[in-house]
Order: C-alpha cells, then structure tokens, then sequence
C-alpha cells in the first residue's frame, strides 16, 4: 500500500492548528491538499501550495470548495473535515441567544454535511474514498461548560460519519472521526480566556488545570492529532471505518 502517496485531499480549517498540521503531513507523504478556510491572510502565511477562502457554514461555500478542488485536479479521494467553532462565544443553555446555537450547527455540523454530500459522488464514482472527520472528547463526555452548541454539532458530526461509513461502504469509502481533548490551538486558547475571565483566573492557570486533567501532565499537540488523520486518511487504514478514535492521552475530558 501506498498510503496517501499520489492522493488528493481536501483539508478545512487549514490555515493553522490541526488543519494546517494535517494539510503539511499529507503533502510531506506525497498528498496534493487543497486547504480551505475562511482568513486570506492566514492562508496566505500557512505556506499550502493550493488554497481557497470560503465560509463552510453555508451551502454555497461548501460547494465551492469541493469544485474548487475537482477543477484544481480533476479528482478527490480524501475528505478532512477539520474547520469548526469552539464554545468561547457561549454561555449557559438557559442564557444562551438562539443565535449562538445556529451558528454552532451551521458551521460545526451543517458545513460538514455539505461537503460529504458534495464530495461522495466523485468518490463513488471512483470506487475510492477516505473520510476524516474531526470531533472532540465533548461529543462523548460533555465536559465542558456552557458549551451546548459545541457539544450538540460534535455530537452530530459523530452521526454523520457513521452515516457516510454505512452508505459509502459498498463504494470503498471509509469514514472515521478522531476525538481531540484539549489541544493547544488558537480556538482553545480563547476559550480559555474566556473562561479565565468568567472566573477572574489567567489563561494560564486555566491551561495549567487542563494539562492537569492528564495522567500525562500535559495536553495533546496538534501534530498529534494530525497523525492519528494521516493513518485514517491512509490506505493502511481500509480495514478502519465508522470509529470514533480518542486522541487524549487516556484522559475521558
């Protein structure tokens, strides 16, 4: 088997953090990535070869970026559902503007459902596919707090990757998803500050508790995960689909 070598692949939220890291690792195994996002300027710096800025919570975004990446190169085999919105813009259920919570779909679960949609006839065409799809820890122990958006879409997400596993099987599509628990990314790290304010704490004592939350001492890297994409994204992993893959260092938040 060839892994990725030859492969091309789809990245969101590509401009930095596990994105940026998957997108870098693919291409490294000899992968031709086209990374979407929605900052210009973040993709300009990210050093990808092939890039599209778009809004991947909405249909038309979705549908650009998957024929973006057929006219670029004629095929897609690989399908990287990373981009997302974490929870530092929410508060508690019962407080929380409805607003907050349809953004967090629209983007978390309804972005993502679109570009499988878009994305799985060329891959049933070509008897050959590999989705990845990025969750969290919170879809299976909600752990964090004031994050019911957040928590509902990673949720989802889960149900739309066993969906994609069932209907894309018979095709030679394979559909998995990783579970990240805290990683140090830009999305996390607004979180914690948001919930260093809510607390009158810094974000670094915040980031401390977390690593602490670890038998471990320390919270999971973005390469980390990007690896554990890599394998999933892989031709190695053919025998691998409809699992939800933990990378948290043991620990269940």
């Amino acid at each position: 088997m060839t892994g990725v070598d030859g492969k091309i692949a789809l990245v969101t939220g590509a401009s930095r953090g596990i994105g940026l890291e998957t997108a870098r690792l693919l291409m490294e195994k000899g992968a031709r990535v086209m990374g979407v996002a929605r900052s210009e300027s973040d993709l300009k710096a990210s050093g990808l070869e092939h890039y599209l800025v778009a809004d991947l919570s909405t249909e038309k975004g979705c549908t650009r970026a998957i024929q973006a990446t057929l006219n670029k190169f004629g095929s897609l085999d690989i399908l990287i559902v990373n981009h997302g919105i974490g929870s530092a813009h929410e508060v508690e259920l019962y407080k929380q503007p409805i607003n907050h919570f349809e953004k967090a779909m629209k983007t978390n679960l309804e972005g993502p459902y679109f570009l499988t949609r878009f994305a799985m006839p060329t891959m049933v065409q070509q008897k050959y596919g590999r989705c990845v799809y990025v969750s969290s820890t919170a879809a299976s122990v909600a752990a964090e707090y004031a994050g019911a958006g957040y928590n509902i879409s990673k949720t989802g997400l889960l149900g739309l990757m066993r969906s994609v596993c069932q209907d894309g099987a018979v095709h030679n599509i394979t559909s998995n998803a990783v579970l990240p628990g805290w990683v140090k990314t830009e999305m996390a790290d607004k979180s914690a500050a948001a919930e260093a304010k809510q607390r009158n704490t810094t974000p670094q004592q915040i980031w401390k508790e977390r690593a602490a939350l670890y038998q471990a001492q320390r919270v999971v890297q973005p390469k980390e995960v990007a690896h554990t994409i890599l394998f999933l994204a892989s031709e190695e992993s053919s025998g691998v689909s409809g699992e939800a893959i933990r990378v948290a260092l043991g620990c269940p938040y």
